[in-house]
């Protein structure tokens, strides 16, 4: 298979009218556009797929609702179209039965989507309750050895767990890291020496960076300062309009540069959904302008794709397309530790792409070489 591309973006930067061969799903080659490709499917723009490693929902479904593997196919498919090719499904803060289940059905679900479900992200249950947002406070607990051991259980992929260091020893980090788990803080009101502690016990990022953390003060520089200050960490970060200021994302960039930035959606069920209102827990979560609260004003979650993400890291923080793009794809896929296969446009990768228009609207996303989806509309 054969795609021509006016512009494809590869780990080198822009490159003008290239043709990219695939074979059995892994690109092949990159070269110059010929004569002999003219028969070949041209695009406009061509970027690697996107990977989001914060995602709860999509398309009317919610992972802490509907705990099975069709739930999780059908959160990704609903994501997929707006260029999503790799995902880390995430529970919220549940009870114990339910991490069970969500461990069941992701190992379930990989069976089938291995390189698109590519793990779990568990957002909890070891957070801090003066930092929970909306996650339900009954459930934040102390961690317990039979969950511990939930995130060691084959057929999960990679497995991230979001962590309140403040409510976690260090000793517990560096087991769950040696143990090849991935370790992210957040939801958390620790301190920058207990951050610092965390970080050098194995923890590698920041879940949602500015949200649900201690904030950054003169002499208190919190979780924000230890993770801006952080010379190796990644941080997650929801450029929605709503969660984080514009002018703190490009303070985000400045600090960490694009190679530590991954685009996060954090999306409920009401992303990629035409619904504006879904149950959580006792309370309800509504739509109003494309921001999700409960009634009380609390944030709950996005209702964000991972190309809004891009076009919003682009027009409000002044952030170049092609570093953007880097933050949706090449960041999280470092970050996940599955950079030698996915995250870029190179040979030897998977073809996991997303095409877009002058406009930045997909026009076709295509998993390991295969089109699988077209906007004719676009």
């Amino acid at each position: 298979m054969m795609i021509n591309c006016r512009k494809v973006l590869s780990p080198q930067g822009w490159l003008e009218n290239q043709t990219i061969c695939i074979d059995k799903g892994i690109i092949t080659t990159i070269k110059p556009q010929t004569s002999d490709a003219s028969g070949s499917k041209t695009v406009e723009l061509l970027a690697p797929g996107f990977i989001d490693i914060q995602v709860n929902g999509g398309g009317g479904f919610l992972l802490n609702q509907q705990t099975d593997a069709n739930a999780v196919e059908q959160i990704f498919y609903a994501h997929q179209r707006f260029g999503t090719t790799a995902m880390l499904p995430t529970l919220i803060t549940d009870s114990e039965a339910k991490m069970q289940e969500a461990t069941c059905a992701i190992a379930i679900a990989r069976k089938s989507l291995p390189n698109a479900i590519v793990g779990v992200h568990f957002e909890g249950p070891w957070l801090s309750r003066a930092r929970k947002g909306v996650h339900p406070e009954r459930y934040i607990r102390a961690p317990k050895e039979s969950e511990l051991a939930m995130l060691r259980a084959t057929g999960l992929g990679q497995v991230l767990v979001t962590l309140a260091p403040e409510n976690v020893a260090p000793a517990v980090i560096r087991e769950l890291v040696e143990d090849g788990i991935i370790v992210f803080l957040g939801h958390s009101a620790a301190t920058a020496e207990q951050t610092c502690a965390a970080l050098d016990a194995g923890a590698t990022g920041f879940t949602h960076l500015f949200n649900a953390m201690s904030p950054m003060q003169s002499r208190e520089p919190g979780m924000v300062g230890a993770a801006l200050a952080a010379p190796n960490a990644y941080a997650g970060l929801i450029v929605d309009g709503y969660h984080v200021d514009p002018i703190c994302c490009k303070v985000a960039a400045r600090a960490l540069g694009k190679e530590r930035i991954c685009l996060v959606t954090d999306a409920m069920a009401l992303a990629a959904s035409e619904a504006t209102q879904m149950p959580f827990f006792e309370t309800t979560i509504t739509k109003s302008d494309n921001r999700l609260t409960t009634p009380d004003g609390t944030l709950a979650g996005s209702c964000l794709t991972m190309i809004d993400a891009v076009r919003n890291t682009v027009k409000h923080c002044n952030i170049a397309l092609e570093d953007a793009l880097y933050m949706a794809s090449t960041t999280p896929a470092t970050a996940l530790d599955l950079q030698q296969s996915q995250g870029s446009i190179a040979v030897g990768q998977q073809a996991n792409f997303v095409a877009l228009d002058q406009q930045l609207q997909v026009t076709e996303v295509y998993q390991a070489g295969q089109p699988t989806f077209e906007n004719s509309g676009a």
